[in-house]
């Protein structure tokens, strides 16, 4: 596959994507804000407060071997963001097979579901104990297992100076993550996952920019 590359600055960038949950999406400096359109403290008081989060998935499908990086900035709000990647339904199934159960942004149906995928939380800033001792966390699913975990280097929006460039390098079984150049962690995975798609995860009330998106594949 040929290096894909977007700059999320247009609607019809996102030509395409699908959002799962209630994501707003604007665009402004060049790319493109996601935030949660949800009335989290309504949901709270329902007792249905983690569903105010979303996912936006990228309709391509990437080689296994894979770097992915793009430009991201906190803008508001504490919250949580994340990338899923090697993402497939389970039983080689496509992400979007309708034989999948519905998926409506709610964590649980992607860590504990039928989603085969990798996930790394790179901004934690959703919980107190988060936000006292801030990680970076990869997670390989179904089953919400813990595999890499690293410091957060990232400020919260009200010390972020520009933008941060993200990357995650996907080749045979090691996974690698870095932020600005600095790799925070590697993983050496068993039993490696193959091809699949990537999407963004937020959780309310973050609000961020993202922007030049490249996805590069790796002979």
């Amino acid at each position: 596959m040929s290096s894909y590359r977007n700059p999320l600055a247009a609607p019809t960038d996102l030509e395409g994507w699908v959002a799962e949950g209630p994501a707003g999406v604007e665009h402004s400096g060049g790319g493109m804000v996601l935030s949660s359109t949800a009335d989290e403290a309504a949901l709270v008081a329902a007792g249905r407060g983690d569903h105010a989060h979303f996912t936006f998935w990228c309709p391509e499908v990437f080689d296994a071997d894979v770097e992915i990086s793009w430009d991201f900035r906190p803008l508001s709000g504490e919250g949580l963001a994340m990338l899923f990647f090697a993402a497939t339904g389970t039983g080689g199934r496509d992400l979007f097979d309708p034989s999948l159960a519905p998926r409506t942004g709610y964590y649980p149906q992607y860590h504990s579901g039928d989603v085969s995928a990798f996930h790394v939380s790179y901004l934690r800033r959703k919980w107190p104990t988060e936000r006292r001792f801030r990680t970076c966390n990869l997670r390989k699913s179904p089953g919400f297992h813990l595999v890499a975990q690293s410091a957060d280097p990232l400020p919260g929006a009200e010390d972020a100076d520009g933008h941060y460039r993200v990357r995650v390098t996907k080749r045979g079984p090691e996974v690698s993550f870095a932020i600005d150049g600095l790799e925070l962690f590697t993983f050496h995975d068993d039993e490696p996952l193959g091809a699949g798609r990537i999407g963004f995860r937020q959780m309310s009330p973050l609000a961020a920019h993202y922007r030049n998106l490249e996805v590069n594949p790796l002979s």
